[in-house]
């Protein structure tokens, strides 16, 4: 299974970034992938976020991000993971085993709703 992080939708979505390029080429080799691919619904957030902020020269539009969100899904075939309830208790227990600090805390969601699909 095949787990993005909102830096690499950020990529994809940014045809100005350097990584768009490589970022998309990754997209069609995850589709293709058996084991299948998907998106956390935290990295989604997230990615809302960064791209749609009003501090940024040029914010994208709620339109133009849900546009490229629903691409990723629809046509291209992206699952959208979530946690099941009561995950916050698993969340933190890991994140205290492993000191997870700071930003790391989104990539310890992202791979913990990953996991939870496999289960």
């Amino acid at each position: 299974m095949i787990a993005t992080d909102t830096n690499f939708l950020i990529y994809a979505f940014s045809r100005r970034a350097p990584e768009h390029r490589a970022a998309w080429r990754a997209i069609d080799k995850a589709r293709n992938d058996p084991r299948g691919w998907g998106i956390a619904l935290p990295s989604i957030a997230e990615f809302w976020t960064v791209v749609s902020r009003t501090d940024r020269p040029q914010p994208v539009s709620g339109e133009d991000a849900r546009a490229f969100i629903h691409a990723l899904i629809v046509e291209v075939g992206a699952a959208v993971w979530t946690l099941p309830a009561g995950s916050w208790e698993r969340l933190v227990r890991l994140a205290v085993d492993l000191g997870v600090r700071g930003r790391r805390i989104f990539d310890l969601q992202i791979a913990l709703a990953a996991f939870e699909k496999l289960l």
